[in-house]
């Protein structure tokens, strides 16, 4: 069963190679979408593949890599408009 998250990450995930990491996990996974920094310090990624696939992409951004520090996860069901074919690394949200 194919299945769309939308995962906001907070704590230090900015500035430590966080995106790069999910970006690596997502494309072995076989996971299409996408992922970036917020304005607000936070990680959002949106992502749709196979449930299990998923859910190690999901594990995967429980633990971060080796230099961030995830203090939350917030996992949404999400809507597969407009998400690219492959996964994406997209620039970072800036402020107002």
């Amino acid at each position: 069963m194919t299945v769309t998250r939308r995962w906001f990450v907070t704590g230090r995930v900015q500035g430590v190679g966080f995106r790069a990491f999910v970006a690596e996990l997502a494309r072995n996974e076989g996971v299409t979408g996408y992922v970036r920094n917020l304005a607000d310090g936070r990680v959002e990624t949106v992502a749709t593949g196979d449930d299990k696939a998923m859910t190690r992409v999901e594990q995967g951004l429980r633990a971060g890599p080796p230099l961030a520090r995830v203090e939350a996860l917030i996992v949404e069901n999400a809507e597969t408009a407009d998400l690219p074919r492959n996964f994406l690394v997209r620039p970072s949200e800036m402020l107002g």
